[in-house]
Formats: structure tokens, C-alpha cells, sequence
């Protein structure tokens, strides 16, 4: 490592004249320690800027250094290089998680972090999100990573690292055994990125969760995931988010979906699917065995594109969780999506159209599917029509519990000949004489709803079970 060496060793020099310093007499101690003491109130020193390209530090300096405190290494090093000391760090630095996000540490102050953090043994989750750190600050941290093998989760999204910060981290996992959590969303990462992590994860079991959302992934970016996917042994979670990966791009990731063994979530919100990227996801969801949760939401995806989504869900039996709010979905495409989990070996427990407006049918079916899987939960909208004619049921039900009557007595006072049928007209007409608390809207859906085939007639031997 040739870049922070020279810093380091400018700090082990100090070390060596505060130790001789110690050694005389009180009083010029004492004088001594005075100064030192006002050098850190006055505030970091301006820093030619010399060093700022040298590397953390030699494995020679980290062992003479293990006698001071994190702390102090992390003070030293800010004065020597010039940036202020960030107090969160010196706060939180001996527990597990370190919380920095939108501190604006900017590149020197990253290096000051990473010369403390190569000696800490105690943090394990850095989160350095929004911190403008850049890809030179990036590549210190990097370096610090070579020698720090406590940190397992790191959170660098929102930083500005463009091209070359990817060049910079893919090299770090390349050679990674420790990192298994990394967030790096809204960095402008493009496709020529993409490539540069898909050829550092290929073949890779270390990394569990890969965060790659709000960048710049367009239909090459995705080829090149999706490469990566089909030979990765680690990912669990995947997250891309609001890119831009379809087409082409969308196929190949599909394709590595359908062999990869590993991943267990994977974020697709926003991408702008539609038919061709669901039949491919459809085709991958029919092979795939790990998958438990799939998030599509934000895309095009219509009624028309929803049968070709079941097709691979009616025979995927892994797929727990299914995410579809704010997508042009009707209730059809929610009442085709119901009925293939309904009727299929699907494992799905949450589903969510929550921004789709679902009709009567809808309901009543996932109270029939719900008898079977009694977990299971879908977030939907529902009409105030819709309810109100759900509600019809019950009242109509509730109007002769209350007198003691049954629905069954109420037809067969209708049929006066016992053909157990009863026309539409002669129901409409006895409702409206009975004073059942029903309006036109509720009348005429009970109406559909026991003539199921409109045929003008009621067969009213099927109510047994309502009476």
C-alpha cells in the first residue's frame, strides 16, 4: 500500500517525541502537556496537503500503535491531516454499529476515519451514507478494509463515486472475505459499473446483500447482473431499485434468476417492466427454488401481463412474498392473480396490490382461499360501492335471524308450486314488501349474485348453508 504510509509513520514519530517528552522533568511536562491540550481545542491544523495522497500505513506502524486508544489514533490523525474530528465517531466508536450517515466527512475525513478504523475491533455495521466522500474517500476505506477484518456491513450509498468508485470497490471484493452486507445505492453507477461488479461477484460466496438501487443500470448494465447472477453463490438479497433495466437487460437477469441457487429477495421497483421483461420473469419463477420475495412495484405491469407472471407462479412453490402497488392493474388482473394461488401449488402468504381497486368477486374469493391458508394476507383497495354491496349479504342474512326466520322459509313462501326456483321479479317484489334494509345498488347485486347465470331466475335451494 503506497497511499496513507507516510501519515502513519508522521504519527509514529510523534509518539516517539511524546514519549522522550515524558521523560522530563515535571514542570517542563507539564508545560508540554499544556500545549498539547490547547492544539487540540484550537481545532485541526491546516495541512499542506502533502500527505493527502499517502497511504493508511505500514503493518510495522499498525503493531507500535496498538498502545494507543482508537480514540487517540483518530485525533492524531485528524490534526496531521487537517479535517475536524467528527464526535459520533469518538462517541460510538467501541459498539457495534457506527452511524454516520449525512456527516459531512468528506475524503480527508474518510481518511482520518480509516487510519482509526484499521486498529478498531468493535465495529461491526458502518454506515457512511450521504457523507460526500467521493471515490478518493472511498478508496482509503477500501484500504483500511485490508486490514480491518471486524466490519461485515457497509453502507456507502449517496456518495458521488461514479465510475472510478466502483473501479475502486470492485478491486476490494475481489479480494473480500469479511464484507457480507454492502449498500451502495445512488452513486450514478452505469453499465460499464455494473460490469466492474459482475466480474468481482462472479463465482463469489461472501457477499449476502447487495444494495445497487437508484443508479444508472440500463439494458447492458442488467446483461451483466444478470451474468453475474447465473454463477453467484452468495447474494440473498438484491436490490435494484429504480434503474432502468429492461429489454434485453431484463431477459439476462431473468435467465441468471432461473439458475441461481442463492437469492432469496429481489427489488425491481421501478425498472419500467412489462410484457416482455414479466414472460421472462414468469419463465424464471417456473424454475427458480429460492426466491421468497419479489418486488415489482412502480412498473407497467398490466392485466394483460399479469397471466404470464402466473404462469411461473402457479408452479413455484418457494415465493412468499409478492410486492405489485402502482402498477395499471385493474380488478381483473388482481382476480386472474388470486385465482392461480388459489388454485395452484403457489406458496404465496403476502401479497401487495394495495393501490388497486378490487371488485365483489375478488373479496369473496380470498375469504374462500383464506379458509385454506389462514395467514394469508393481500393489502387491496376497496370502492365505497363495493362495500356496501358486500354488506348486502349480511344484512339480508341479519333481517330474518332477527325474526327468528330463515332465508330458506323466505323463498319457500315464494315458490308456492315447490320447484325450489324463484324468479328474479318475484325476489326484487318480496324484498321491497318485506322492508329488508336494502337500497337499489345492494337489491340488484344480490340479484347478480344468486343468478349467477342470469338466467331471470333463482335457485334458491344453494342458500341451506345461509339460513
Amino acid at each position: 500500500m503506497e497511499q496513507l504510509e507516510e501519515d502513519s509513520a508522521v504519527l509514529q514519530r510523534r509518539e516517539g517525541e511524546e514519549e522522550a517528552e515524558e521523560q522530563q522533568p515535571s514542570d517542563q511536562a507539564g508545560q508540554d502537556g499544556t500545549e498539547d491540550q490547547e492544539r487540540h481545542t484550537q481545532g485541526p491544523e491546516q495541512d499542506s496537503g502533502e500527505e493527502c495522497d499517502t497511504d493508511l500505513e505500514t503493518e510495522d506502524a499498525t503493531d507500535k500503535r496498538q498502545s494507543l486508544s482508537c480514540a487517540e489514533v483518530y485525533l492524531q490523525a485528524c490534526q496531521r491531516i487537517g479535517t475536524a474530528p467528527i464526535p459520533s465517531f469518538l462517541r460510538h466508536l467501541s459498539e457495534a454499529n457506527l452511524n454516520l450517515n449525512h456527516y459531512s466527512v468528506g475524503p480527508l475525513g474518510a481518511k482520518a476515519l480509516a487510519i482509526a478504523l484499521q486498529i478498531n475491533k468493535y465495529i461491526t455495521n458502518l454506515e457512511l451514507e450521504d457523507c460526500l466522500l467521493k471515490a478518493q474517500g472511498t478508496r482509503y476505506l477500501m484500504e483500511m478494509l485490508q486490514t480491518n477484518i471486524t466490519i461485515q456491513s457497509l453502507n456507502l450509498s449517496n456518495n458521488q463515486l461514479h465510475l472510478e468508485g466502483a473501479d475502486i470497490i470492485s478491486k476490494m471484493l475481489s479480494d473480500n472475505y469479511y464484507i457480507k452486507s454492502l449498500k451502495l445505492s445512488g452513486n450514478y453507477f452505469d453499465d460499464s459499473a455494473a460490469k466492474y461488479f459482475a466480474d468481482a461477484l462472479k463465482g463469489d460466496y461472501v457477499i449476502k446483500e447487495l444494495d445497487l438501487s437508484h443508479n444508472k443500470f440500463y439494458a447492458t448494465g442488467g446483461e451483466h447482473l444478470g451474468h453475474m447472477l447465473a454463477t453467484n453463490v452468495g447474494i440473498e438479497v438484491l436490490n435494484l431499485n429504480w434503474n432502468c433495466i429492461r429489454m434485453n437487460g431484463a431477459v439476462a437477469l431473468c435467465a441468471g434468476l432461473k439458475v441461481n441457487s442463492t437469492l432469496k429477495e429481489l427489488h425491481l421497483l421501478g425498472n419500467g417492466f412489462s410484457h416482455i421483461e414479466v414472460e421472462s420473469l414468469g419463465q424464471a419463477l417456473k424454475q427458480n427454488s429460492t426466491l421468497e420475495l419479489l418486488d415489482l412495484s412502480c412498473n407497467r405491469i398490466c392485466d394483460e401481463d399479469v397471466p404470464r407472471l402466473c404462469h411461473g407462479l402457479a408452479f413455484n412453490d418457494t415465493l412468499r412474498v409478492l410486492k405489485l402497488s402502482q402498477n395499471p392493474m385493474t380488478e381483473v388482473g388482481a382476480l386472474t392473480l388470486l385465482q392461480t394461488v388459489k388454485n395452484s401449488k403457489s406458496a404465496l402468504e403476502e401479497i401487495d396490490i394495495s393501490t388497486v381497486f378490487v371488485c365483489e368477486a375478488f373479496v369473496e374469493l380470498l375469504e374462500v382461499a383464506r379458509q385454506r391458508r389462514p395467514a394469508m394476507d393481500v393489502r387491496y383497495r376497496v370502492g365505497s360501492s363495493v362495500s356496501r354491496n358486500l354488506a348486502a349479504l349480511k344484512v339480508f342474512q341479519k333481517f330474518f335471524k332477527q325474526r327468528n326466520e330463515s332465508i330458506m322459509d323466505f323463498f319457500q313462501a315464494l315458490d308456492k308450486e315447490g320447484t325450489m326456483k324463484v324468479s328474479t321479479a318475484a325476489f326484487r317484489k318480496a324484498v321491497k314488501e318485506a322492508n329488508i334494509p336494502l337500497d337499489q345498488r345492494q337489491l340488484n347485486w344480490l340479484v347478480k349474485k344468486f343468478d349467477k347465470k342470469c338466467t331471470a331466475t333463482i335457485i334458491y335451494s344453494q342458500f341451506d348453508e345461509l339460513s
